[in-house]
């Protein structure tokens, strides 16, 4: 799949949200179901998509979205879709919008895997969202990742107890996320991505979401 990507790649390093997410779903991991318009495309009437929405502009060149103001969230129905869209369509460098359902609500942790210098290829878990530059409660390995591995990664940072339920709250699926840890880690172990970043990754008592996704191949 890897492979069918450079190929299509077309010189290019970095894809949109939307060309990563195939590739995802692809290899089996769960995606948000959305559908992504290019510039100067219209709406059709039926989306087939159930509300509320997130309007998020997609670009190989924009990695920062939300700096841009280039996500719209918990979009009702269609005037505030089309107005959204809209107002995404503006901003420079935009190839289009990425238009999904909400997720529900899930415990964020962040995926990630870079190739180091060093090191080779590194594979990144932590919380997700803003906690992981708050808190940097991070864990290091080695990919590809075993089992084991990925079990390891998952233990070593401190917030492993939300993942097992804390004060109420629903253990999550950690089958899921150790498939979707393994899965990344065969990614940046493949020597043709540079850097590859899922995050948020929702987790939930069956399941897993993969929200946001950033990929760079290898120049």
């Amino acid at each position: 799949m890897i492979s069918e990507l450079l190929q299509k790649a077309e010189g290019r390093t970095a894809f949109p949200e939307h060309e990563i997410k195939g590739l995802l779903k692809e290899m089996g991991f769960s995606v948000p179901k959305g559908i992504f318009f290019r510039i100067g495309e219209a709406l059709p009437q039926s989306l087939e998509l159930k509300y509320p929405l997130v309007a998020k502009v997609s670009s190989g060149e924009i990695s920062a979205k939300s700096e841009l103001h280039g996500v719209k969230t918990g979009l009702r129905d269609e005037r505030e879709l089309l107005h959204a869209v809209s107002e995404l369509m503006t901003i420079e460098k935009a190839e289009g919008v990425l238009v999904e359902e909400m997720a529900p609500p899930g415990l964020e942790v962040i995926v990630g895997g870079v190739l180091d210098r060093q090191f080779g290829p590194v594979m990144m878990f932590g919380l997700g969202g803003i906690f992981a530059e708050l808190f940097k409660d991070i864990s290091f390995g080695l990919a590809p990742l075993n089992t084991d591995d990925a079990d390891w990664m998952i233990r070593e940072i401190k917030a492993h107890r939300l993942l097992e339920g804390y004060r109420g709250s629903l253990p999550v699926d950690k089958d899921a996320l150790r498939e979707i840890l393994i899965g990344v880690s065969e990614i940046i172990a493949s020597g043709s991505v540079e850097e590859i970043d899922l995050n948020p990754v929702a987790l939930y008592p069956e399941g897993a979401l993969v929200l946001d996704a950033k990929m760079k191949l290898c120049v």
